[in-house]
């Protein structure tokens, strides 16, 4: 039998104009534009705050409530040129981070630097991918992770996406109202559209609202390998599914998942039999969900892991479904607008 050609990264390209992404987050999180799509009905224009007329009794919503810390430090190397470096997650030692730094070049092993608020980093190896191992201490002895979120609130800033060039007002617009355990290097942003009233809504209505980890990390940061999906080697995240999470969705008449973290959180517990771990999940098609059967998600930049994700969850249609939402001048990307869709 003939083999089908390989899937290539191109084919999740598309033309995205400057003018589609949003600089700058909607001024009501509810009133974000909403582009439903669910299966065997009319495509409807709607808002966010529609999100609570969409869930059905006995349907679980499961949210993602990681919360972004400002993992972004500029500084000035010993020479008095600029640098920075994006924190991504702990290492396993204490104190050792693994980082984005530039310029990483300049940055030699053993050199250490003053960041601010007693916090001092020193360079490690190098992993690839332009990660560094950063050794972080307070005084002199290896800074806890505790010890390090408490410094970089005082000398850190948030990661905004490199897209968005605009300075954001008022910082915690891209934080969820739910954000709780501290960590992610990006926000999860399907979330930034929920407002307390919308989640009480959906509650009413006799859903449940329910809650997963999954710490964004350095994929969010990296488009696909060129050439063929085989090539590209996804990094591995944490997530955490609590029990009871888990017993709800099981449970569920329908499970829908605020943005694509959620949904590779749940569908890894699915995978892998563990509600906790780490995982390097990589969702293309052909995929068989286990667990999620509609997504608020946002829209994601060509050439993406999430664009890939979006493609096994309703097929080729998000081509159509993309087109159509630039064409009526939605707003994309991590502060634009939203759709909803049921799995195909």
């Amino acid at each position: 039998m003939t083999q089908p050609p390989p899937v290539e990264a191109a084919d999740f390209d598309y033309h995205l104009p400057a003018e589609n992404i949003a600089q700058a987050p909607a001024a009501d999180r509810s009133a974000s534009r909403l582009l439903v799509d669910l299966a065997g009905q009319p495509i409807e224009h709607r808002t966010t705050a529609a999100v609570a007329e969409l869930v059905e009794p006995g349907d679980v919503l499961v949210i993602n409530d990681t919360k972004v810390i400002p993992a972004r430090v500029r500084f000035r190397r010993p020479t008095g040129g600029a640098a920075e470096l994006l924190l991504l997650e702990p290492d396993g030692d204490p104190g050792s981070w693994q980082a984005l730094v530039r310029p990483s070049k300049k940055l030699v092993e053993g050199l250490a630097v003053d960041l601010g608020n007693d916090l001092v980093a020193t360079f490690g190896s190098h992993l690839g991918d332009g990660r560094r191992i950063v050794h972080l201490s307070i005084g002199g002895e290896p800074a806890l992770v505790e010890q390090v979120h408490g410094a970089l609130d005082g000398v850190g800033e948030l990661p905004l996406p490199p897209y968005i060039t605009d300075p954001v007002a008022d910082e915690s617009r891209y934080q969820t109202v739910y954000a709780t355990h501290a960590g992610s290097s990006a926000a999860p942003t399907a979330g930034l559209h929920l407002t307390p009233e919308i989640l009480a809504a959906i509650e009413a209505k006799g859903a449940t609202v329910a809650r997963v980890q999954l710490v964004v990390g350095l994929d969010t940061f990296r488009p696909l390998s060129e050439g063929s999906l085989d090539d590209h080697q996804m990094h591995t995240e944490r997530y955490v599914v609590p029990a009871q999470t888990w017993e709800q969705v099981q449970a569920a008449d329908r499970v829908v998942a605020v943005g694509t973290t959620v949904v590779r959180a749940l569908e890894s517990a699915a995978a892998s039999g563990e509600l906790a771990g780490r995982t390097d999940l990589f969702i293309r098609s052909p995929y068989d969900f286990a667990v999620v059967d509609r997504l608020l998600t946002n829209f994601h930049l060509p050439k993406s892991t999430l664009l890939v994700l979006l493609e096994a969850f309703i097929g080729p249609r998000w081509r159509e479904l993309y087109e159509l939402a630039i064409g009526d001048g939605y707003r994309m990307l991590s502060f634009g607008d939203a759709m909803f869709v049921s799995r195909h």
